[in-house]
């Protein structure tokens, strides 16, 4: 099943956060997202201011139906996201269904 056609699952804490290994495996599955230590982010740019905050309204969609939520950096026509389980302060699968979810996102 592709991660875009998965559901989130709350964390709540008590489990280990993906190893390297796993977080690189999983990473093969998004589109240019780059892992950064416990976390992945990716820069999307646009036209201009318009465009990045409907791009940010959908995300805020999808986060809010799947109960996981990015850090959201907004400059003018760029949305930089960062995603990571903060109840287990590194990766989980939901980070990854999540970027796939936006990946997915037509502006």
């Amino acid at each position: 099943m592709k991660l875009s056609e998965k559901k989130c699952v709350p964390c709540e804490g008590g489990v280990a956060p993906f190893t390297e290994k796993q977080a690189k495996e999983y990473l093969s599955q998004v589109k240019n997202w780059e892992l950064d230590g416990n976390h992945i982010e990716k820069t999307f740019r646009f036209e201009d201011f318009v465009q990045a905050m409907r791009f940010v309204n959908k995300v805020a969609e999808i986060a809010e139906q799947e109960d996981h939520h990015p850090d959201i950096k907004i400059k003018y026509n760029k949305v930089e996201l960062e995603l990571w389980t903060h109840s287990i302060k590194g990766l989980s699968e939901n980070d990854f269904i999540l970027a796939a979810k936006i990946d997915e996102i037509k502006i």
